[in-house]
C-alpha cells in the first residue's frame, strides 16, 4: 500500500481522537490504556496506604477513626491486588506477546477492548462505596463472613465489582491462551517461544481456574446477606470456615497469577544485560509449571490456626514446603545467567536484580510462615505484612517498573531519561526497605496487623515504617515524569538501544525462531 493510500485508508477507517480509545481493537493502544489505567490505581490504593502509615505514624488515634482505618485496608488491598499489579501485567501482555510469538493482533481483539472497559466501571462502583452511608467495605480484602456482612450499603457493590474484575480477568485470560495457542509464527514451537510468553500462558490458565472460585464465594455471600441461604451462617448450618477453605483456594493461586509474569520479565531482562542466553531455559518453563500446579493444593497453609487436624497441617506444611524447590530453581538459574555474563546496569536490570534478591527475602519470610508451629506465633502479626508487601512491592511491582523501563523504547521509539530513572530506581529500593523491613520486627514482637492503634513498645519501628512509607510514595511521582517525558519526546531510541554492538533484541532470550515472512511486515 503507498503512502498517499495509505494515508487515504486511515483518515476513513481509523477512529481518532477519543474515539480511538474508547472502540480501541489494537492491542498495543489496548495494552497502553491497561498499563495507564494500573499507573492511576496504584497512586489511589497509594494514597490509600499513605493514610494508613500516617494513622500508625505514632501510637493513639491521629486522623481517622478506626472504622475508616479498616475500611483503607480493605480498599488499598483491593485496588493494588486488582486495580495496579493485575491490569499491569494485561498491559504487559496484550503490548509484549503478540510481538513475541508473531502475531499480528490478539487473537479476539473486540473482546479484549470489553475486558479493558470492565475495569473502570468495576473501580469507579468499588470507589464509589466510600460515598455511601456506613463507608467502604471494612472486612479485609479476603471478605470473611460475617465480618464483611456488616459493610452495610456498600457490600453489594463490592460484590458486584469483584465479579466485574474477574469477569475482565478471565476475558483477558483466554484471549492471552487462544493468541499464544494459534497464532504463533511458523516455526515457533511451544519451546521456542520467550519466557515472558510461557509464564503468561501459564498465569492465563491459574486465572480461568481460579478466578470463578471467587465468583461463586461472594455469590454465596451474598445470597447468605439477601436470598436467606446459609452457606458460611452457623445459625442456618453452614460454615464460616468454609469461606476460607473457597476463599484461599482462589487466593493462593492468585498469589502466583501476581508473580508468575514478574518472573517471566526478570528472565527476559537478566540474559539481555548479561549478553548470555538464559541459563536452563527448558527447566525454567517446567519450574514454572509446577509452580501453578502446586499452586493449587496448599491454600489452607492460610489457615492453620483455624483447628484444622493435624494430618491437614502436615499436608499444607509439606506441600507449601515443595514450592520453594521450583522457586529456587528459578533463582539458581537468574544467578547462572548473570554469572560470568558481561553485565552492565541500565534501569531495567537493576530492578531485575533487586527483584531477584528482595523477592528472595520474601520467599524465605513465606517458608517461616509455612511452618505449621512457627506459623500460630506469626499468624496475623505485621511479619505476615513484611512478608506479603516483600514479595508484592519489590517482586511484582518492581517487575512491572523493570518491564516498563526495558520496553519503553520500543513502545515510544524514545529513550528515557537514564539518569533520572537511576534515582527513581535507588530511592524506590532504599525506601521499600525503609518500609517493608521493621515490620518483620513488630510482627515478630507480637504487633498484630490491621489495627489502627498499637502498644508503644512498638512506636519506633513503626516511625520508621511510614517514613518509609512516604518517601517511597513520592518518589513514585519520580516515575510519572519519566514515562510522560519520554512518551512526549527524548532522545530517538536506535535498534542498539541496550547498549553497542551487539544490537541485543528485546523480546528473545529464548533461541530466536527462523525468519518465515514471506515480505517483511512494514513497521510504522
Amino acid at each position: 500500500m503507498s503512502h498517499s493510500a495509505e494515508a487515504h485508508h486511515d483518515h476513513h477507517d481509523a477512529p481518532s481522537g477519543i474515539k480511538r480509545w474508547i472502540f480501541a481493537t489494537n492491542h498495543k493502544d489496548i495494552g497502553t490504556m491497561y498499563l495507564v489505567f494500573s499507573l492511576a490505581m496504584f497512586f489511589v490504593g497509594g494514597a490509600m496506604a499513605m493514610v494508613i502509615r500516617a494513622e500508625l505514624f505514632q501510637p493513639g488515634l491521629q486522623f481517622v477513626d478506626p472504622g475508616f482505618f479498616n475500611q483503607m485496608t480493605t480498599m488499598h488491598a483491593l485496588m493494588m491486588i486488582f486495580g495496579a499489579v493485575m491490569p499491569a501485567f494485561v498491559g504487559l501482555a496484550n503490548w509484549m506477546v503478540p510481538l513475541m510469538v508473531g502475531a499480528p493482533d490478539m487473537a479476539l481483539p473486540r473482546m479484549n477492548n470489553w475486558s479493558f472497559w470492565i475495569l473502570p466501571v468495576a473501580f469507579g462502583l468499588l470507589l464509589s462505596t466510600l460515598l455511601m452511608p456506613g463507608g467502604s467495605p471494612a472486612g479485609g480484602w479476603t471478605m470473611y463472613p460475617p465480618l464483611v456482612l456488616q459493610t452495610g450499603d456498600a457490600f453489594p457493590f463490592l460484590i458486584f465489582s469483584v465479579h466485574l474484575m474477574g469477569m475482565s480477568s478471565i476475558m483477558g485470560a483466554i484471549n492471552i491462551v487462544v493468541t499464544i495457542m494459534n497464532m504463533r509464527a511458523p516455526g515457533m514451537g511451544l519451546l521456542k517461544m520467550p519466557l515472558f510468553v510461557w509464564t503468561w500462558l501459564i498465569t492465563a490458565y491459574l486465572l480461568i481456574l481460579a478466578m470463578p472460585v471467587l465468583a461463586g464465594a461472594v455469590t454465596m455471600l451474598l445470597t447468605d446477606e439477601y436470598f436467606g441461604t446459609s452457606f458460611f451462617n452457623a445459625g442456618g448450618g453452614g460454615d464460616p470456615l468454609m469461606f476460607q477453605h473457597v476463599f484461599w483456594f482462589f487466593g493462593h493461586p492468585e498469589v502466583y497469577i501476581m508473580i508468575l509474569p514478574a518472573f517471566g520479565i526478570v528472565s527476559q531482562i537478566i540474559p539481555t544485560f548479561a549478553r548470555k542466553p538464559l541459563f536452563g531455559y527448558e527447566s525454567m518453563v517446567y519450574a514454572t509449571a509446577s509452580i501453578a500446579f502446586l499452586s493449587f493444593i496448599v491454600w489452607a497453609h492460610h489457615m492453620f490456626t483455624v483447628g484444622m487436624p493435624l494430618s491437614g497441617q502436615l499436608f499444607f506444611m509439606f506441600s507449601t514446603m515443595l514450592i520453594a524447590v521450583p522457586t529456587g530453581v528459578k533463582v539458581f538459574n537468574w544467578m547462572a545467567t548473570m554469572w560470568k555474563g558481561s553485565m552492565t546496569f541500565e534501569t531495567p536490570m537493576l530492578f531485575a536484580i533487586a527483584f531477584v534478591f528482595l523477592f528472595t527475602i520474601g520467599g524465605f519470610s513465606g517458608l517461616m510462615l509455612g511452618i505449621t508451629p512457627a506459623d500460630f506465633q506469626y499468624h496475623d502479626t505485621y511479619f505476615v505484612v513484611a512478608h506479603f508487601h516483600y514479595v508484592l512491592v519489590p517482586g511484582a511491582i518492581f517487575a512491572i517498573m523493570a518491564g516498563v523501563y526495558y520496553w519503553l523504547p520500543k513502545w515510544t521509539g524514545h529513550m528515557y531519561n537514564e539518569t533520572l530513572a537511576k534515582w527513581h530506581f535507588w530511592m524506590s529500593a532504599i525506601f521499600v526497605n525503609v518500609t517493608f523491613f521493621p515490620q518483620h520486627f513488630v510482627g515478630l514482637a507480637g504487633m498484630p496487623r490491621r489495627i489502627p492503634d498499637y502498644a508503644t513498645q512498638f512506636a519506633d519501628f513503626n516511625m520508621v515504617s511510614s517514613i518509609g512509607a512516604f518517601v517511597f510514595g513520592a518518589s513514585q511521582l519520580l516515575f510519572v515524569y519519566i514515562i510522560w517525558s519520554c512518551v512526549r519526546g527524548g532522545e530517538k531510541a536506535t535498534t542498539q538501544v541496550w547498549d553497542g554492538a551487539e544490537g541485543l533484541e528485546w523480546t528473545v532470550p529464548s533461541p530466536a525462531p527462523h525468519h518465515t515472512f514471506e515480505v517483511a511486515p512494514e513497521v510504522k
